[in-house]
């Protein structure tokens, strides 16, 4: 009986604290002469060039309200996968506001993604009469439908806003970005104690164990995603979750009971298959041009590209007084 904004509003709040510790930590690291980062002018400064970290974080505030809706739907291994979805969203909010390209077998790739994922869902066709029934499968669609672009935009303008603000540590982006969270889904719980009464501002009422745990692993992926929009790139964010799609379907299988269907282990062959094709050499092997000709993409970058993302999390300590060049500000993943 727990209230589905409070676990939202104390995931921010423990983002939150983690932000802060590092912060603590990372400023005990600094060299003599370097900016503090604890001072209260970095922190106006940084507060002031980053508030556009205020969009993704509202729109954050109402998808992570949508996936306590979806479970009411779909079980979670079908969830999972349908959040994937996003990925072909993500790619044309991409070329349209941070001008990303991608060949032609990359779109393919991610056009087989979508195969795969309607492989899985053949299985949950209605057939006949449901217990759901028809205005529930209608909602069910809707709620879908704002589940993959909610959050498609949210994390394609993340990804813009911490880019655009590189030199600003990760920690303090994170800690702008989720107490702008933490204050919307606050004023979420005021509007829902005016709704129903003073009663439901209990914001620990109807937790348990389970409960504290999802927080704690709803924190934890979300501190995880800012690396990625930071230092990599949103659509290998997005593949990445698909790794997780195979747990998540044995956790299914194990807690609730629900069965693998060979629909399932065919779409898991489709998508791991999209996602070697679309990160696959061959696909940036050769790049369009605006005249027609065909450039050879530079291995030597690409190479350092993956070196760099295998070392994301030893660098992300040292960001905050590291200097980057205009070459330096281009995602791990060759545009």
């Amino acid at each position: 009986m727990f209230s589905p904004i409070s676990v939202n509003f104390l995931t921010e709040v423990a983002k939150v604290l983690f932000a802060v510790l590092m912060l603590i930590l990372q400023a005990r690291r600094q060299k003599v002469g370097e900016k503090p980062l604890l001072s209260i002018s970095t922190f106006m400064q940084a507060a002031r060039n980053n508030v556009l970290l205020a969009v993704p974080a509202l729109l954050y505030a109402i998808n992570n309200y949508l996936k306590f809706i979806m479970q009411l739907y779909f079980n979670p291994a079908t969830v999972k996968m349908l959040s994937n979805l996003k990925v072909l969203v993500i790619a044309v909010l991409l070329k349209m506001i941070m001008r990303r390209r991608f060949s032609v077998i990359q779109w393919e790739a991610l056009a087989l993604l979508l195969i795969g994922i309607s492989v899985n869902q053949l299985r949950s066709l209605p057939e006949g009469s449901t217990s759901l029934g028809l205005h529930v499968t209608t909602g069910a669609y809707i709620y879908t439908l704002i589940f993959v672009t909610v959050p498609s935009l949210a994390s394609v303008y993340n990804e813009y806003a911490l880019k655009s603000q590189y030199e600003t540590s990760i920690y303090l982006q994170n800690l702008f970005l989720y107490g702008y969270g933490a204050i919307f889904n606050f004023l979420a719980i005021l509007g829902t104690t005016v709704v129903k009464g003073p009663s439901s501002f209990d914001i620990l009422q109807g937790h348990s164990k389970a409960t504290m745990f999802l927080i704690c692993n709803n924190a934890a992926q979300g501190i995880l995603s800012s690396f990625f929009f930071k230092y990599a790139d949103t659509i290998l964010k997005k593949y990445s979750s698909t790794v997780a799609t195979i747990f998540t379907g044995i956790a299914s299988a194990t807690l609730f009971g629900h069965t693998l269907t060979m629909n399932f282990i065919l779409e898991i062959s489709i998508v791991f298959i999209s996602m070697h094709q679309f990160f696959s050499p061959l696909s940036k092997v050769k790049e369009e041009q605006e005249n027609g000709m065909l450039e050879p993409v530079d291995y030597k970058e690409n190479h350092r590209s993956k070196e760099s993302f295998i070392n994301i999390a030893a660098g992300a300590h040292e960001e905050a007084s590291h200097r980057v060049g205009s070459d330096e500000r281009q995602p791990l993943l060759p545009t």
